[in-house]
């Protein structure tokens, strides 16, 4: 049964816009919110026929806002900068992000706040339930005065007008999708234009789904780094929580419980500390030794990000805006900088997490670092060539999300004639965190397919597993999609394969399935 989305005049959580965005779950406006947004409508009509000029309702905009608009030209108005400000290029940016920009606005709609009348909101809530996905391109928004551009375009398309996506994803004209749809095309009334694109929506889309998206990989870390440490006959002992509590840092807790966890029972880690197999390393190498260090710092960068992404649910961003004493208010509410710095500040931490998980990657191939394995893990070195080319794909990713941490929000460039001379290029932070998650994904799956080869390579195969159970049991999932160690096959099938596994949350569950309960 398809989960339907109530949207009230209180906050969304996370889950439902992910639900929303991501799978398709419908939308439904509560009676609070159709009457909150009727409350705010006779605010707005009041001041139509008021001779004070009032920002959005009878001026034009941004840095035209000095312009008195006569009553016979507000229909004109509202249009004309709905159809000037759709003026995006590019790719076309994905379907989820777009479904999350206009559930966001659809609830700011909600809150009564912004003065536009029911009928707008449920033809935004119409699209969202036909699937009808406005089409944006990638370049148009500078994240301040709202998420201009690409909101537009959803404007647009409420408008009748433009290009969409339908349910099965093909290209359309909006007319004819509202029309197939049976969605009556709405004429925009006085404010109800500025309304409609004056917010952070798209890149508190992008931030909810990064946030999801990373509670998944950071587990998923800890899970490759334990399987690493494994392969590489390294030490538990470092994880120890007495030691972590030395440095309480929440995220390094919750980290080093997660390899203890899944350590617990290797009858690997066992040999090395007992009889002629017993450890002699003094300690092992940074990317074994202090994952739950860095591993841990990236779990409070997304505490953080996620405690900003709640307090931007919690808003109702417009400009002017109807307050709760019935005022009609210019303010500054739309600066996405509190999400633009999130943005960048995860991207920072996707590069970071990559990075430590490729170096794990390349001491499982260098003959002199892996303890006793073939070099490259290949079945004949020289004949065979092993997993040498997946530790480049992997280090290509890493080198590349490097980039992507360089910060979009300091990047501020002016616009509308130096009325807007500062902007948070929160949209674009988002866009380029987007792919950096996407580049931690597949990093960590080249982490875990090479973790184990080794494994297998170490003890002959999962039927003989010498493994922790929690890591048998992924191992096994592994085995499912992936043949063991043998001479060189075609290898970015079985990467993509691992990746699919990773994405879809099974390498997770098959380890918590076996540990009895979920990683932290």
């Amino acid at each position: 049964m398809q989960q339907t989305v109530s949207v009230t005049t209180a906050p969304l959580s996370p889950a439902e816009v992910v639900a929303v965005a991501r799978h398709g779950a419908a939308v439904e406006l509560s009676t609070e919110a159709l009457a909150a947004m009727k409350d705010s409508r006779t605010v707005i009509d009041a001041l139509v026929t008021d001779e004070r000029p009032h920002y959005g309702v009878s001026t034009g905009f941004g840095a035209l806002a000095t312009k008195q608009i006569p009553l016979e030209q507000r229909t004109q108005l509202q249009r004309s900068l709905i159809r000037s400000h759709a003026a995006s290029s590019g790719a076309e940016v994905d379907r989820e992000v777009v479904r999350g920009l206009m559930l966001n606005r659809l609830h700011t709609m909600a809150t009564g706040r912004t003065g536009v009348r029911p009928v707008v909101a449920e033809a935004y809530a119409g699209l969202l339930n036909a699937g009808i996905t406005p089409v944006v391109g990638e370049y148009g928004s500078l994240g301040c005065s709202g998420d201009l551009a690409p909101l537009s375009h959803c404007a647009l398309a409420v408008m009748g007008e433009g290009r969409v996506r339908t349910a099965d994803g093909e290209l359309a004209d909006a007319a004819k999708a509202l029309a197939d749809a049976g969605i009556e095309p709405v004429v925009l009334a006085e404010k109800e234009g500025l309304a409609l694109i004056n917010g952070t929506d798209g890149m508190l889309g992008m931030l909810l789904m990064a946030a999801a998206d990373l509670r998944r990989l950071f587990a998923t870390a800890d899970l490759a780094a334990a399987m690493s440490v494994e392969g590489l006959l390294g030490t538990d002992d470092v994880f120890a929580a007495d030691l972590h509590a030395l440095r309480p840092h929440p995220g390094q807790l919750a980290s080093a419980a997660n390899l203890r966890a899944v350590l617990a029972g290797s009858a690997l880690i066992a040999e090395q500390k007992e009889g002629s197999h017993a450890f002699t390393r003094v300690q092992d190498a940074y990317s074994l030794r202090c994952a739950p260090q860095v591993h841990g710092a990236a779990r409070a960068t997304l505490d953080h990000a996620e405690s900003v992404a709640g307090y931007e649910l919690a808003s109702a961003i417009d400009n002017p805006v109807v307050t709760t004493d019935g005022r009609v208010e210019s303010n500054g509410n739309f600066h996405g900088a509190p999400v633009g710095y999130v943005l960048d500040f995860l991207a920072i931490a996707a590069a970071d997490m990559a990075s430590i998980s490729e170096r794990r990657i390349d001491r499982f191939l260098d003959k002199a670092r892996s303890h006793g394995l073939n070099a490259f893990l290949a079945d004949d070195p020289g004949v065979d060539s092993g997993h040498m080319i997946a530790q480049y794909t992997a280090a290509g990713i890493v080198s590349e999300m490097k980039r992507l941490a360089v910060p979009a929000s300091v990047d501020s460039i002016p616009s509308s004639a130096m009325q807007e001379d500062h902007v948070s290029m929160g949209w674009a932070a988002g866009l380029k965190l987007r792919r950096a998650v996407d580049g931690l994904e597949r990093v960590l799956a080249v982490e875990l397919l090479t973790a184990a080869r080794a494994l297998d390579m170490r003890d002959g195969g999962v039927a003989t597993s010498k493994s922790s159970p929690a890591i048998t049991a992924v191992r096994t999932l592994i085995r499912t999609v992936v043949e063991g160690p043998d001479t060189d096959r075609y290898l970015s099938p079985e990467i993509e394969a691992v990746r699919l596994l990773t994405h879809s949350g099974q390498v997770l569950e098959s380890a918590n399935g076996a540990l009895g309960s979920e990683l932290l």
